[in-house]
């Protein structure tokens, strides 16, 4: 499982990259393996808002759909337009070719209690090792 340190990661298994005040954002390469074959990404359109914990859109895999989740809030800025003809780059490359969205964010949008790659790994981790319910 590749977990890059100059990432930041939340508990729903999105990454963030924080430039300034831009934060480049997708899902994990955990994300995409417990996913299987993304089929189809939908993202919200450039000018929308985000807010931090809050779902934004959905990759939907030959498995099942599930929400993505904002780790910061934000305008979206930017859109990664491969992911329409080419779903299967959140698979391939989750942490480059794969991004999803990019949010400007406001004051009150800096990410808090992300996870380091260090942490997201022990986290991971302890999910793996937990009793199935």
């Amino acid at each position: 499982m590749e977990v890059p340190s100059d990432l930041r990661y939340t508990k729903e298994h999105e990454w963030v990259r924080i430039e300034g005040d831009l934060a480049r954002i997708g899902i994990t390469d955990f994300a995409q393996d417990a996913l299987g074959d993304v089929v189809y990404v939908d993202v919200p359109e450039i000018g929308a808002e985000v807010r931090a914990g809050e779902p934004f859109g959905e990759v939907e895999s030959t498995k099942s759909v599930s929400d993505v989740y904002a780790p910061v809030t934000g305008t979206v800025v930017e859109r990664n337009g491969m992911l329409g003809d080419s779903p299967q780059l959140v698979n391939q490359d989750p942490y480059r070719e794969g991004w999803m969205i990019v949010v400007r964010m406001g004051a009150q949008g800096q990410p808090e209690g992300l996870m380091d790659a260090d942490a997201y790994r022990a986290f991971v981790d302890a999910q793996r090792d937990a009793p199935e319910q």
